[in-house]
């Protein structure tokens, strides 16, 4: 179990890193459009699809880690006052629920790709093909699960000890 717990950490960190990249790169295609704007008159073309498809990636790939590090909003006040097995067995309520739900949203986060593969779909200004840019969100989501049966795993454990 270690070793599943020391992959998904290592896929969700990639993913982390991936994502922090694309912040940067976004607003570097900001900086870039403004100071071109400013000095020369003249907009980075795309600028707007750039940013939309690095926001959906910084999204859809720092969810893991966000995950992974119970980055997430929780409300527990109700949830603390519960005994530790109670605690767990919420848990593993609340883990299966999220790994249904994204595990759904993975799979047909690829089924979309699939099919923008298929029509041969591209961002508007710059015709870049959107396709590549679902996969690795659907990726994102499908590590994210990783993460979840993690947790979910530990809340099984809680139970058991």
């Amino acid at each position: 179990m270690k070793q599943f717990a020391g992959l998904v950490e290592s896929l969700s960190r990639v993913l982390d890193r991936i994502a922090a990249f694309c912040i940067v790169a976004m607003m570097s295609v900001v900086v870039v459009n403004i100071v071109l704007r400013a000095t020369l008159g003249k907009p980075l073309l795309g600028t707007i699809d750039y940013v939309n498809i690095l926001m959906a990636l910084t999204i859809g790939l720092g969810l893991p880690y966000c995950g992974l590090k119970n980055g997430h909003i929780a409300v527990e006040f109700i949830v603390d006052k519960l005994s530790h097995k109670s605690q767990a067995v919420v848990s593993i309520i609340i883990n299966l629920t999220a790994l249904l739900f994204w595990g759904a949203a993975a799979w047909y986060m690829a089924l979309y790709a699939q099919s923008m593969m298929q029509n041969n779909l591209m961002a508007g200004t710059i015709s870049l093909p959107l396709y590549p840019v679902v996969y690795l969100i659907a990726l994102g989501l499908l590590v994210l699960c990783l993460v979840l049966v993690l947790k979910l795993s530990e809340a099984v454990r809680m139970i058991i000890r």
